[in-house]
C-alpha cells in the first residue's frame, strides 16, 4: 500500500511515514523465513542517509515486489536517492519498523541498510511522545498544545545518540551524511563531535517555527545546537530558514551573516559555520505522469465518477487524518455551501480521503471522532437516495488509485493550517495532463511558494474559503488551462531528483569552500 502524500514524509516523508506507504505505526506482516542478504561485516560507506524509518517495509512473500520479506518503500526521497546510493557505495540508517527486534545490517535492492533497534518504550517516549506530541505541534504553530516531559526529552537524546553511533561505526573517512527530519535534530552535532571529518547535511521536512513559538521549548538551545552541527541545514521555505537563523541568534548568540550561521566556542571564536537555506521538496513527476496516461487508470477515474452518479463537480481532499490539515475547516465550508444552496448534492460531491495516522495519540483519536461526526451530520442532512454529499474514506490507497482520484476530481482542496510542503497539491497538478481542473491551496502550505497559479486562500477565513471553492467550481476552461499549465511547468522543472541533487551539490560546495 502507498500513502496519500508520497514524499511528505520523505522516507517518512516529510514528516511522518504514511501507514499505507510504510506501515509505520500499523501492523506488520511476518517476514518470509528466508533472510535478506547480509552486508559485509565492518563495511564503511562514502554516502549515508539517516532517517527515522528505513526505506523498506515488511511484506508477505505473495505481495508484488516482495523480496526476502522486504520491499522498497514508495516515496520521493527513496526514488531520488536509490540510484545515487547504488552508484556511490551508500547506506541507509533507520528503524526497521518492529519494536524490540534486533537486525544485523543487510542489503535490499542494491542498497545497504543499517537497522537501528527501538524498544516499545522508545516508540512511546521518543516517537509518540517527544517527536509527535512535543515537536510536531510546536513546529506547526501550536495548532494543538505541545506537551513537555523530561522523560520524553531523555529518550529523544538517547535515541538520537543510537542513530549517530550507527553512522559513526559505518561512515568512511570524509563520507557525506544526510540526516532527515525533526526526529533526529541532535544527530548533526553528535556526528561533528565524534567524526569531524564527515560532511553533514540535515533536511527538515516540516515547518520551523518563529522564535516566539520555539521559545516555549525547554530544550530549545540543545535543539538549535544540534542542528548547527550540520554543514548545511535545509528547509522547505525561506521563511523556515529565516526562523531558524533568528532562533540561533536569539538563543545561542550566534552571528548570522546572510545564510551563514557562525557557531562560537567558549572563547567567543567561531568554531564552525553552518549554512541555512531553503530547498523545497518535490515529487516523482515521471511516475505520476506515466500513471495518469495509463488507459486502465483513466477508465478507473471514469468509474469513480459513475459510482458517484456523474455529478457536475467532484471536489477532493486527500490528507493524513491530522489536525494540521484543515479537514474540519474544509468540511465546515462545504456544509455552509450546501446550506446556502450554492452547491447541491445532485451537482457536487466531496470525496475526503483521510488516511489513518498516529492512532495511539489522544489528539488524533479525538480528531477522528470529530471529523466522522461532522461527516455523518452533513450526510444525514443533505444526502438523497441517489446522492451522497461527502464520500468519506478512512483508508490509505495505492498510488494507482490516488492518481485515478486525481483524474476524477474537478477541484482539489488543500486547506492545511500549516504544512511544510504538501505534495498532494503537486501530485494533483502533475496528474492533470490535459491541463484542466482547479487547485484550491492554503497559503500556509509550503507548496504555495511554488504553485502561485493555484487559488490561494486562508483556511481560517471560512467565508473566503467558500468564495474560493465557488470560484474553482465556476472557473472557465481557458482560465483553468492557463493556471494548470503554469503550475505543471513549475513542477516538471523542479522534480524530486533536482531537489536532492541541488541539496547535495550545495553541501559539497559549502564544504569545499570552508576547506579552501
Amino acid at each position: 500500500m502507498q500513502a496519500t502524500e508520497r514524499a511528505e514524509k520523505s522516507v517518512e516523508q516529510s514528516a511522518e511515514q504514511e501507514p499505507a506507504r510504510t506501515a509505520e505505526g500499523g501492523q506488520h506482516t511476518k517476514p518470509a523465513e528466508k533472510q535478506p542478504e547480509a552486508s559485509e561485516p565492518g563495511a564503511t560507506f562514502d554516502f549515508m542517509v539517516v532517517s527515522n524509518r528505513m526505506p523498506v517495509d515488511r511484506c508477505s512473500p505473495d505481495e508484488p515486489g516482495c523480496e526476502d520479506g522486504w520491499r522498497r518503500s514508495p516515496g520521493g526521497l527513496v526514488t531520488a536517492l536509490a540510484p545515487m546510493m547504488t552508484k556511490t557505495d551508500g547506506a541507509w540508517v533507520g528503524w526497521h519498523g518492529a519494536p524490540d527486534e534486533h537486525l544485523e545490517p543487510f542489503s535490499h535492492g542494491g542498497i545497504d541498510l543499517i537497522p537501528v533497534q527501538l524498544s516499545t518504550r522508545d516508540i512511546e517516549l521518543f516517537y509518540e511522545g517527544f517527536s509527535n506530541a512535543t515537536l510536531w505541534p510546536l513546529y506547526h504553530d501550536v495548532i494543538a498544545p505541545p506537551e513537555f516531559h523530561r522523560a520524553w526529552w531523555d529518550s529523544y537524546r538517547k535515541v538520537n545518540k543510537r542513530f549517530a553511533d550507527a553512522v559513526v561505526r559505518h561512515a568512511a573517512k570524509g563520507a557525506t551524511v544526510w540526516v532527515q527530519d525533526y526526529q533526529l535534530q541532535l544527530v548533526p552535532k553528535m556526528l561533528r563531535e565524534a567524526r569531524p571529518d564527515l560532511k553533514i547535511g540535515f533536511f527538515n521536512h516540516i515547518p520551523f517555527p518563529p522564535p516566539e513559538i520555539f521559545a516555549q521549548l525547554p530544550w530549545r538551545r540543545a535543539i538549535i545546537d544540534g542542528l548547527l552541527g550540520a554543514d548545511l541545514v535545509g528547509f522547505q521555505r525561506s521563511s523556515d530558514a529565516g526562523n531558524f537563523m533568528r532562533s540561533a541568534r536569539r538563543f545561542l548568540g550566534a552571528s548570522v551573516k546572510q545564510q551563514q550561521v557562525h557557531v562560537k566556542g567558549a572563547d567567543g571564536e567561531t568554531t564552525h559555520i553552518a549554512r541555512a537555506q531553503a530547498f523545497p521538496i518535490s515529487i516523482d513527476v515521471k511516475q505520476i505522469s506515466e500513471l495518469a496516461r495509463k488507459p486502465e487508470i483513466i477508465e478507473r477515474a471514469k468509474q469513480i465518477r459513475r459510482d458517484l452518479g456523474n455529478p457536475k463537480t467532484i471536489l477532493l481532499g486527500v490528507d493524513r487524518l491530522d489536525y494540521t490539515k484543515g479537514i474540519r475547516h474544509r468540511l465546515k465550508a462545504y456544509e455552509e455551501l450546501l446550506q446556502d444552496g450554492k452547491v447541491t448534492v445532485e451537482d457536487a460531491s466531496l470525496i475526503q480521503v483521510a488516511s489513518p495516522s498516529r492512532e495511539r495519540v489522544e489528539q488524533y483519536r479525538l480528531l477522528r471522532e470529530e471529523v466522522e461526526g461532522t461527516v455523518g451530520h452533513i450526510n444525514g442532512t443533505y444526502d438523497t437516495m441517489q446522492n451522497t454529499a461527502v464520500r468519506y474514506l478512512h483508508h490509505s490507497y495505492p498510488i494507482e488509485e490516488m492518481v485515478a482520484l486525481y483524474l476524477a476530481a474537478d477541484v482539489m482542496l488543500v486547506t492545511a493550517l500549516r504544512d511544510g510542503m504538501n505534495l498532494v497539491a503537486k501530485e494533483y497538478v502533475t496528474a492533470r495532463t490535459n491541463n484542466d481542473g482547479a487547485l484550491v491551496l492554503s497559503e500556509f502550505a509550503g507548496a504555495a511558494d511554488q504553485l502561485k497559479q493555484a487559488l490561494l486562500m486562508n483556511p481560517h477565513d471560512i467565508d473566503g474559503l467558500k468564495d474560493t471553492i465557488m470560484r474553482a467550481v465556476n472557473m472557465q476552461p481557458a482560465e483553468a488551462a492557463r493556471r494548470m499549465r503554469a503550475m505543471r511547468k513549475q513542477i516538471l522543472d523542479h522534480d524530486v531528483d533536482l531537489w536532492s541533487a541541488d541539496f547535495l551539490s550545495a553541501l559539497q560546495e559549502k564544504v569545499v569552500r570552508d576547506d579552501s
